[in-house]
């Protein structure tokens, strides 16, 4: 069964066909960081021209990348929500109508659950159940993975997910677009233990997260240093990252113990990170526990995970009706 998967949630378009047999023919992905660089983070009406001028020559190179005739795909899956509303309309609207005049089944995408299962396109990945924590720009969950389509939420963030605050911390810290990279590069330079930042909600029972609280007390700490220097602010962005890795490892140490369960996936943007990597990887040394990460292409927005969802579920018998409707908030 060949997939092809349509990624147009944010600011990244992505196309890619997904083979059950052959695994991964093809993945195309135009990114638009340097078209939003300008203006400090992404804006939705020009991410949403810049899908409709990209999506079409993305998926002639696909089709060609893997030397297949539209006749050869057997289903679309298109990128249905989270994400904006213009975006997401674009790949949904393209994907609708690819299905129609090929006459093969579309599914609607949840794009949450396709950085969940984009680990299973890896070479090593986990069998089921696992814990699967998901952080990104928009989301920062922790979830019970008992098979593909059955989950169950143990917590998620009350207001500010990790991306999120990543990409605050970083403007708070006079870093470019996108926040996140520039500050972890940053954070690499810093001295440990010269700022100490709260670890939000870890002193109480339960696993859900928090992290406005912490970026404000980073606002804090930087309103007083009126011109800190590179060292300083390095020192800012380690304490910062510190108190994020820290907080997110405790509670998938807690939900480990509570459920049972010791293999873990990091997945979403922020798992690309290197010192959560190595807090995690110590979180399961001597043997309590496996952690599994997709590649860090395969960690940010990417057809080629839309393309694996959509065979898991066109190969589990679903198709969507002849229209379509995308979802800027959608619980998974």
């Amino acid at each position: 069964m060949r997939i092809l998967g349509i990624e147009t949630s944010c600011d990244e378009t992505g196309i890619a066909i997904y083979d059950s047999e052959q695994g991964l023919l093809a993945n195309q992905l135009h990114s638009q960081v340097d078209l939003h660089d300008t203006y400090g983070g992404v804006v939705p009406e020009l991410a949403s021209r810049d899908h409709v001028r990209r999506i079409t020559p993305l998926l002639a190179a696909a089709m060609q990348q893997a030397g297949l005739e539209p006749r050869a795909i057997d289903g679309v899956a298109y990128t249905a929500g989270p994400g904006l509303i213009g975006a997401l309309l674009v790949g949904a609207s393209v994907g609708r109508s690819l299905a129609y005049s090929w006459n093969v089944p579309a599914v609607a995408v949840h794009h949450m659950e396709a950085h969940l299962l984009a680990v299973m396109l890896e070479e090593e990945h986990p069998d089921y159940p696992f814990l699967a924590l998901l952080v990104s720009g928009g989301h920062t969950q922790l979830l019970e993975v008992r098979a593909a389509g059955d989950y169950t939420m143990l917590g998620e963030s009350l207001d500010d997910a990790a991306g999120e605050a990543f990409d605050k911390t970083a403007k708070l810290l006079g870093l470019g677009y996108p926040g996140g990279p520039h500050l972890s590069a940053l954070a690499e330079k810093g001295r440990s233990g010269r700022y100490k930042f709260p670890r939000p909600m870890t002193d109480r029972p339960g696993l859900d997260f928090s992290f406005s609280g912490l970026k404000t007390a980073v606002a804090l700490v930087v309103r007083e240093l009126e011109d800190a220097d590179e060292q300083v602010r390095a020192d800012i962005a380690l304490a910062f990252v510190e108190a994020v890795v820290d907080t997110l490892a405790i509670k998938c140490e807690r939900a480990m113990k509570q459920t049972g369960i010791t293999r873990l996936v990091a997945a979403g943007g922020v798992s690309a990170n290197k010192q959560l990597r190595l807090k995690l990887a110590r979180l399961v040394d001597g043997g309590n526990g496996q952690v599994f990460y997709p590649r860090p292409d395969f960690c940010t927005d990417n057809g080629a995970m839309i393309a694996y969802t959509g065979y898991v579920k066109i190969n589990a018998g679903r198709s969507e009706p002849l229209g379509f409707a995308a979802y800027p908030r959608w619980p998974l």
